[in-house]
């Protein structure tokens, strides 16, 4: 399914090259973020592209020093705030940055798993997070154009979502974080959206 998108061409473009450079490492990557947002949300402008990437624990270096070998990093010592954040911040030739999130945990492994292509145009074939794993890391950032995008990713995926999953990636994240308030934001947006019936039950340990 091909469809037009608030995302520009040059994003586009960048997208692609860094999902063929992982390909060609046999890498399991997808993209998340705002180019997912154009998928299953509301079309909106975004000038980035970000991407998980699974390194799992211990191994992260080699993938590090591997991708920067093939992209420009648009920080100083970005290897070592990759390290440290586990996010390597890089900039494509044609200026767009794209910020590649490494990942390990179980989610992140399952969110990949989950994964599926998408074209944004004939030339743009992308694999991104499905709508419910984008739910669950919209939520989990929490910032106030996340939880915008996943009112609108409730409101157009609707009923074909599998809420019931969300909830079990999404609770367990919430409560590392020790914000239920995260859970509690989600049934409210979902009540409101979809249907209360559809908002799981406050659980008793709330």
């Amino acid at each position: 399914m091909t469809t037009t998108r608030k995302v520009s061409n040059d994003i586009l473009d960048a997208a692609r090259d860094l999902q063929s450079f992982c390909q060609l490492q046999k890498w399991r990557a997808c993209f998340i973020g705002g180019v997912a947002v154009q998928r299953w949300g509301e079309p909106r402008f975004t000038q980035d592209a970000d991407i998980t990437l699974l390194t799992g624990f211990g191994a992260e270096s080699g993938f590090i020093e591997k991708i920067l070998s093939g992209f420009q990093p648009r920080i100083p010592n970005a290897a070592g705030f990759a390290a440290r954040n586990r996010v390597l911040l890089l900039r494509h030739p044609n200026g767009i940055s794209l910020d590649v999130g490494l990942g390990g945990l179980p989610f992140e492994e399952h969110s990949v798993e989950r994964a599926s292509a998408f074209d944004y145009s004939s030339k743009h074939r992308l694999v991104t997070c499905s709508a419910e794993d984008l739910i669950v890391h919209k939520a989990f950032a929490g910032r106030p154009q996340d939880w915008l995008d996943v009112e609108t990713i409730l409101m157009r995926q609707n009923k074909k979502l599998d809420l019931k999953l969300v909830w079990e990636e999404l609770s367990p994240l919430a409560e590392a974080k020790d914000e239920q308030e995260i859970l509690d934001r989600l049934r409210s947006l979902v009540t409101v959206t979809i249907g209360a019936r559809f908002a799981p039950r406050k659980s008793r340990q709330a």
